[in-house]
């Protein structure tokens, strides 16, 4: 055991209500008989917002349903907000002490060492799946593939639309993230996530492995989106009671039935869970459990069951919910109410109880066990007394304060015991005579008062020392690197809601940090998530979405930046197409904090980043990389050597030559390369070029000219700069055996030549070539880098000596990028090179183009990385003689084929963000 771990031991066992899972862990149960076990958790949908709890307005019989067959716990309370009643039903851990308590403001992340429901489960024998909203921590190690979720499907922080979330995310067809890699899905929020899980349900069950699906929905969370067959019938049924009913402001009254439309949706959705659970025969060993995160949003506007308040509030009415519990072959007791006081972190106990769950005996909760109570054999203990605390929102705290309104304190708690309520310590309630807690007994009442203050000292007495101790976000680590901060994580202040991006919130916080190697660092700061394709002056237009419209937002005159890092300080300037700005230094590992600022020209401070990339540079040594390119005809060369120079800078590569191998007729090719190279620093870097070259599919470059004339460079017109196989000799050469890597992305003329005039050159050098060419495992039709200069194609294919790794046309044509250079300077060759050349009737800047080259280039570098690539290999690549390309078995053959496994947009974001990387020289950086 840890320190840490072993000082929380002690913490825990000071306190007089934990309760330690050793003392109920039963022997396993065999797999085949283990229920499988369903959590539902809908998100702002109060105790109120159920026809079954006296809702005059929203019908829902599927719920309505579930409650009259379920076990009720009637006194159940979860915490004000949301996540930190997601980090307590999880761990079973009070909020303050779990790290969990807020909604952003760097007190979202729960902490590392408690152990999670999914962990938990996946130890104990159990599949293990999310569904929907997690908000325990986006990045690494706090997603819920760390914390033991074997498959997830998730959006990041608290609502569709939060910062960290994919940009104009609507609630329909949105993209969210599937084991840690984003995709796009068809339909409506609350639909998508219980379809997709009721497939993984289903798949288990047919493999006969029992599990633990956690389904926690978007909504009925803000913005209020609803399908429009929902938002009609919350409206008609709006409209049939609406003389009943408070009388609401127009613009309330049409939120509040865009509320209940969300709710209609998701009853809909229970009555598709019911039907399924049914015909896969689940139902009768499943353990269902519903219920919801916090209090009502619009409760106290139109209904709230007889409580006072909603979510965020002490009141009754922010933290009673409805906990339905059936479990049809478990032998329970019957359906019907539960009284006594119950706690969301009780959930868990409890199931480790009921299911004879194996968990590490130093496993500590702050929950209960009710598994005896849900067996009718005992009631809850009637003398309870429960706490309910949680870190404030800082709506408007425009910077991190030492000691502002998201600081847990004592005093900020709610005490309940039996009908008595302590608000505040300074507020006393007596809901048997007061349900609406508008009578203040405090006075009257200083025996009770003074046993729940003693409870609420001895509370905080256990909490107080880590309450105010921040979780931190992890850079640096190999799980995740680089990896995406937002401002989400600013210490107690709130920055959650792409809205607030849009509208420039003029805000800014520190992060609180964990280093987990020391090393060099690249930091990118930015306004706008990279796929805005938004500089960081722009201001943004509205935005028409499904069933709504985001408003425009303003300009920021950002001049220039800083960045802090621990006591690491450095400056930069901006221009004004910059869509980021990227600073260097070294950093240790360790804990620290991490700020940054934008300025505009006077100096004023603006805001801070909302977005900040933070990467560990590699260590390894540099691949020695030669690139022998067409650069004349698409737009993808141009943006193979813009990400070779960046990988160069980055010490990933040495780029050591550069070979034409394809003759223009506009004779600028050499000199398109001599513009690039030179805008990234390197002028003298050599350049051969093809003399006699192919003769086939000859053409004008639209881009190569514009580069030649606009940009600075040397070398003069193709047909004089030095020969391609004499750049060839004097590289190699000048290199140890087997170093060097060639990555071809055009025809093969001068590969063809150098192995026929220098065999023992290619064989003594190369350790690797890489084409960009084919299609594979066949394709239908030859390749145009093939078919360019075919007998040259066929020589290499058949007589090269070494490995070959071939990367076909069906890689680079759906990693579609280039947009994002509408950020970088106009002094960028790579820039004008998109925007000169064609693609489907536009400019290539105007939403990408196929990254054919690219690809290859990034595997020349990186290798076989498994996130990306399956390497095929045992066989050969065979050309007809039209030059169609066939994958033939050959296990003696050193040539293999890549398939790509993951998201195209995925590779496409690595790819692009290296193309606009700033060429070193220009990445500002004065230490202060």
């Amino acid at each position: 055991m840890t320190p840490e771990n072993e000082s929380m031991k002690t913490l825990f066992l000071a306190l007089p209500l934990l309760f330690s899972a050793s003392a109920v862990v039963a022997a396993e149960t065999p797999t085949a008989e283990r229920p499988n076990v369903l959590v539902v958790i809908t998100d702002d949908q109060g105790f109120g917002e159920f026809s079954c709890h006296g809702n005059p307005v929203v019908q829902t019989p599927h719920l309505d349903r579930l409650h009259d067959e379920s076990i009720r716990l009637a006194d159940f309370h979860v915490a004000p907000m949301c996540t930190p009643t997601r980090g307590q039903l999880m761990t079973g851990v009070d909020a303050l002490r779990n790290g969990a308590m807020n909604v952003s403001s760097g007190r979202t992340l729960l902490r590392r060492s408690f152990p999670t429901m999914g962990d938990l489960f996946t130890a104990s024998g159990w599949q293990t799946g999310l569904f929907g909203k997690w908000h325990l921590g986006d990045t690494y190690p706090y997603r819920p593939q760390d914390r033991g979720f074997q498959e997830s499907v998730w959006f990041p922080s608290s609502h569709i639309g939060s910062v960290p979330d994919a940009w104009l995310n609507d609630y329909f067809g949105d993209t969210y993230v599937h084991n840690g890699v984003r995709e796009s899905y068809r339909g409506y929020t609350t639909d998508v996530l219980f379809r997709e899980s009721m497939q993984w349900m289903k798949d288990q069950a047919e493999a006969r492995r029992p599990f633990f699906c956690y389904l926690a929905t978007a909504a009925a969370h803000q913005p209020h989106y609803v399908p429009a067959r929902n938002h009609e019938a919350a409206k008609k049924a709006f409209e049939s009671v609406r003389e009943t009913l408070p009388s609401l402001p127009p613009e309330q009254e049409s939120e509040l039935i865009r509320f209940l439309g969300m709710v209609d949706n998701i009853d809909e959705n229970m009555g598709r869970l019911e039907t399924f659970l049914t015909e896969s025969g689940l139902r009768e060993n499943t353990v269902v459990i519903f219920m919801t995160d916090n209090g009502s949003t619009f409760g106290p506007k139109y209904f709230n069951a007889n409580m006072r308040g909603g979510k965020t509030t002490l009141w009754e009415g922010g933290h009673r919910v409805p906990c339905f519990v059936r479990w049809p072959a478990g032998s329970l007791r019957p359906a019907g109410d539960v009284t006594g006081l119950t706690q969301v972190q009780d959930v868990l106990p409890t199931l480790v109880d009921l299911l004879g769950m194996n968990v590490p005996t130093e496993t500590q909760f702050d929950g209960i066990s009710l598994a005896n109570v849900l067996r009718g054999t005992s009631g809850v203990p009637e003398d309870r007394m429960l706490v309910i605390n949680y870190s404030r929102m800082p709506f408007r705290m425009v910077k991190t304060t030492p000691n502002n309104g998201a600081v847990p304190r004592r005093e900020g708690a709610g005490v309940l015991w039996k009908q008595w309520r302590l608000l505040s310590d300074k507020e006393l309630y007596n809901l048997t005579e007061d349900p609406l807690q508008t009578q203040n007994v405090i006075a009257e009442h200083p025996e009770v008062t003074r046993a729940m203050r003693a409870h609420l000292n001895a509370w905080w007495d256990g909490v107080k020392d880590q309450a105010n101790e921040f979780e931190r976000s992890i850079i640096g680590h190999d799980a995740e690197n680089p990896v995406q901060l937002t401002a989400c994580e600013w210490a107690d202040v709130f920055i959650d809601q792409q809205k607030q991006v849009r509208a420039g919130d003029r805000k800014n916080g520190v992060w609180h940090i964990e280093v987990a190697q020391a090393g060099e660092y690249e930091f990118r700061l930015s306004r706008w998530p990279d796929e805005c394709h938004l500089s960081l002056t722009s201001s943004v237009d509205e935005a028409r979405v499904t069933d709504g419209v985001l408003p425009a937002g303003p300009a920021w005159p950002i001049a220039s930046a800083k960045l802090r890092v621990g006591d690491v300080e450095q400056r930069g300037k901006v221009t004004p197409e910059s869509g980021e700005v990227r600073f260097r230094m070294h950093v240790p590992a360790g804990r620290t904090t991490m700020q940054s600022w934008f300025y505009d020209g006077d100096g004023k401070e603006i805001a801070g980043a909302f977005y900040l990339g933070a990467e560990r540079l590699p260590t390894a040594d540099p691949v020695k990389l030669i690139l022998d390119t067409d650069m004349s005809g698409d737009a993808d060369d141009v943006g193979t050597l813009a990400m070779l120079h960046a990988l160069d800078d980055r010490g990933e590569c040495e780029l050591l030559a550069t070979i034409v191998n394809r003759a223009d007729l506009t004779k600028a090719s050499a000199a398109a390369v001599d513009a690039i190279n030179t805008y990234y620093g390197h002028p003298d870097l050599p350049i051969g070029t093809d003399k006699a070259g192919p003769t086939a599919l000859q053409r004008t470059s639209t881009y190569a000219p514009s580069l030649r004339d606009e940009f600075p460079n040397d070398i003069g017109a193709d047909d004089k700069a030095p020969d391609a196989l004499d750049i060839y000799r004097q590289t190699l050469s000048a290199q140890p055996d087997g170093s060097v890597t060639i990555c071809s992305v055009g025809a093969l003329s001068n590969l063809a030549e150098l192995w026929r005039r220098e065999p023992n050159l290619v064989k003594q050098k190369v350790r690797s070539l890489v084409i960009m060419g084919g299609e594979f495992p066949k394709s239908n039709r030859p390749e145009t880098n093939i078919k360019t200069h075919l007998d040259a194609s066929i020589v290499v294919a058949n007589e090269w000596p070494g490995e070959i790794v071939w990367h076909g046309f069906e890689i680079g044509n759906v990693l579609i990028t280039g947009e994002r250079l509408k950020q970088t300077p106009s002094d960028n060759p790579v820039r004008r090179g998109y925007e000169k050349r064609r693609y489907k009737n536009r400019a290539s800047i105007d939403g990408g183009q196929p990254s054919y080259d690219q690809a290859a280039a990034l595997f020349a570098v990186r290798g076989a990385e498994p996130e990306y690539w399956e390497v095929v290999s045992g066989g050969r690549v065979q050309l007809d003689a039209e030059g169609v390309s066939t994958w033939v078995d050959d296990p003696s053959s050193q040539h293999s084929y890549v398939k790509l496994v993951c998201p195209p947009q995925q590779l496409a974001t690595v790819i692009e963000s290296l193309m606009v990387t700033p060429p070193k020289r220009l990445i500002h950086g004065e230490n202060k």
